[in-house]
């Protein structure tokens, strides 16, 4: 015998009901774990379609269901499922475009020294690399604390506004603050010594 709050839909498919969804929005935890139980595999694969990755995935998929509790009351009895989809594919939509963003800003920063142009079958192009690599440590070494630290959580670690903030116990707008001054440090600093 099936649960209560699941009932069968056209072709024998499964579909939250009415009074499950109801449940939730009254806040009873239950409901809201046993939704999370029945849909986890589903979202999941929703996110990892457009994500392709297992940890990013993981990772939204939680937000997905924040934001489903969050937005539970918004809900219209118009298709449970597709709302939940179209929430799942928009969280992972923005996900690749902070991503993006973020590779984007990284490479927008000037680089400490002139680069040279390696080629490769260049045999010396490793080394190259390597020492140009130690030269940009030592050059983010340089950053004021709370910048550098913002730094490297966001743009090495992959970390959210909203994560550091809560590591460092400030506000998300502290956050990006930080990560503006450091750019514009960054840019000052070592396009001076690029003269």
């Amino acid at each position: 015998m099936q649960p209560a709050s699941i009932c069968f839909g056209e072709e024998g498919r499964k579909i939250f009901d009415e009074h499950q969804i109801e449940r939730m929005l009254s806040g009873d935890e239950a409901a809201f774990r046993h939704f999370v139980e029945e849909y986890r595999t589903y979202l999941y694969q929703v996110v990892y379609s457009v994500l392709h990755h297992q940890k990013d995935a993981e990772d939204v998929t939680q937000e997905v269901f924040v934001q489903i509790y969050l937005s539970l009351r918004q809900y219209r009895s118009q298709g449970f499922k597709t709302w939940i989809t179209r929430i799942a594919v928009n969280k992972a939509i923005d996900w690749k475009r902070k991503a993006q963003r973020r590779k984007e800003e990284l490479m927008e920063l000037p680089e400490p020294v002139q680069s040279v142009q390696t080629v490769e079958n260049n045999p010396e192009a490793p080394y190259l690399q390597k020492e140009r690599n130690e030269q940009i440590r030592n050059k983010l070494n340089e950053l004021p604390s709370g910048q550098r630290r913002a730094v490297y959580a966001y743009y090495f670690e992959e970390k959210s506004y909203k994560e550091i903030a809560s590591e460092e116990g400030v506000a998300e707008k502290s956050v990006e603050s930080k990560l503006y001054r450091a750019k514009q440090w960054i840019k000052k600093n070592w396009e001076e010594e690029e003269r």
